[in-house]
């Protein structure tokens, strides 16, 4: 659908803060020229004349977003779940990306994974791809062509990693200065970030010119911090000058501030130091709890974070995830949560379902701009949810049946789905 101006009726759910859900049963939800106009209990009459799509008994929510997804794991999901983090990239992660030098290799396997995020509730992503210059593009080519929305990285590594998946310091500074040359405005939708993988494989030489560049061209950043154990450990070994792992990210101009702004995936065991410099520089945690979970790396303090007002949203980590839907990535952040609570600080209380749905849409959404709500003048995206598979939804209210899509959707449910007012089915 080219056409931006519609109104869609159903039963409509989203965010007007962390702890409270809006909800209109009935409803009418306004695209104006690909913004959002409102949800009206009544359409206004200026809009009467709006195509619309009568979606009445279906739910309608704004697009999810993943902040933190490797693409080339798609294909290696679910395998090595028993290993942890540094084994785990050594073992699968590492020998699998090196397979991207080839750009056919690439576009086969990216087009899986570019499908499943098209076919799903996200309609946005922050996505590492892997060293390779010419592949990172065509993973940005087919998230285009798919019409999805999305921040794609040519991954920087000089150090600590196999021959056939390092870069030397100057070849990954050069071929991050001619990707971004590449792309340059040519992708209305996909755009580039810039993406250290972590601390560890990253030398000072590196990080200093990967600075450089990020100050010329005031990009965005992605990487890792403080996940696992051996790997928080091996980053003081590696930076022994620097107080805590966010320090070193941002001696090198890395970590938030003006005119960078940084997602930051996992944060479990960040220090009340990094905690206090990530709130001051603005940067965006993306929340992990799947990955966390399955690399026994730990359980990030989420509600200290909400309760912080630090900006956050929630990611897959495919493959240390194993569910691209942000719908999972919801239910496991409730789950770790209570467990967290129950075993570890009976001073954080678990995640609540607001909260969950907060962080999928108008949490990370925020890293994009007015993106993750229905409130007037935000960005359009959006799906439909088919919820009469479950028993009785009659029966409950919407902000109950969000709950039990949460915990039940499969992704053949979204009906229909928007992103900047373009329908993309």
């Amino acid at each position: 659908m080219v056409q931006k101006n519609f109104v869609c009726k159903g039963d409509i759910c989203y965010s007007k803060d962390k702890n409270t859900l809006q909800t209109c049963k009935d409803g009418y939800l306004v695209c104006e020229n690909g913004v959002s106009a409102g949800v009206f209990a009544k359409l206004p009459e200026k809009y009467q004349d709006f195509p619309l799509l009568d979606y009445t008994g279906k739910l309608i929510m704004p697009g999810f977003t993943d902040l933190h997804v490797h693409a080339p794991q798609y294909r290696f999901r679910a395998l090595g779940m028993d290993l942890e983090l540094l084994e785990w990239l050594d073992t699968h992660t590492f020998p699998q990306e090196a397979k991207y030098v080839d750009t056919d290799f690439a576009r086969k396997n990216y087009a899986r994974f570019v499908e499943e995020m098209r076919k799903g509730p996200n309609t946005r992503g922050c996505i590492f791809g892997t060293i390779h210059r010419q592949s990172t593009e065509v993973l940005m080519e087919l998230l285009e062509e798919a019409g999805l929305c999305a921040m794609v990285g040519k991954v920087n590594m000089d150090r600590h990693s196999p021959d056939i998946l390092r870069e030397t310091t100057e070849e990954s500074a050069a071929e991050t200065v001619q990707w971004l040359a590449d792309v340059a405005d040519k992708f209305p939708h996909v755009k580039p970030i810039l993406t250290p993988r972590f601390l560890p494989s990253c030398t000072d030489e590196l990080l200093e010119k990967l600075g450089d560049i990020q100050k010329q061209h005031h990009l965005p950043v992605q990487s890792h911090l403080s996940e696992n154990r051996g790997e928080v450990a091996w980053v003081q070994e590696l930076f022994p000058k620097s107080k805590h792992y966010g320090d070193a990210y941002d001696s090198f101009g890395l970590f938030g501030g003006e005119n960078c702004p940084t997602i930051m995936a996992h944060c479990v065991l960040s220090s009340d130091d990094e905690i206090r410099l990530m709130k001051e520089r603005g940067v965006f945690i993306a929340h992990c709890p799947e990955s966390n979970t399955n690399l026994a790396s730990g359980i990030a303090p989420a509600r200290r974070y909400l309760t912080e007002g630090i900006p956050m949203g929630l990611g897959s980590d495919i493959a240390g995830g194993t569910r691209c839907s942000i719908f999972f990535a919801m239910a496991e952040a409730i789950r770790v949560s209570k467990m967290r609570w129950r075993l570890v600080d009976e001073s954080l209380a678990p995640l609540t379902i607001p909260e969950v749905f907060y962080l999928a849409t108008l949490g990370g959404g925020a890293f994009f701009g007015k993106v993750g709500s229905f409130a007037e003048g935000y960005e359009f995206d959006a799906f439909v949810l088919d919820d009469s598979r479950y028993d009785n939804p009659g029966e409950y209210d919407i902000a109950q049946r969000l709950e039990r899509v949460i915990y039940l959707t499969e992704d053949s449910e979204v009906l229909h789905k928007f992103v900047e007012g373009r329908q993309l089915f």
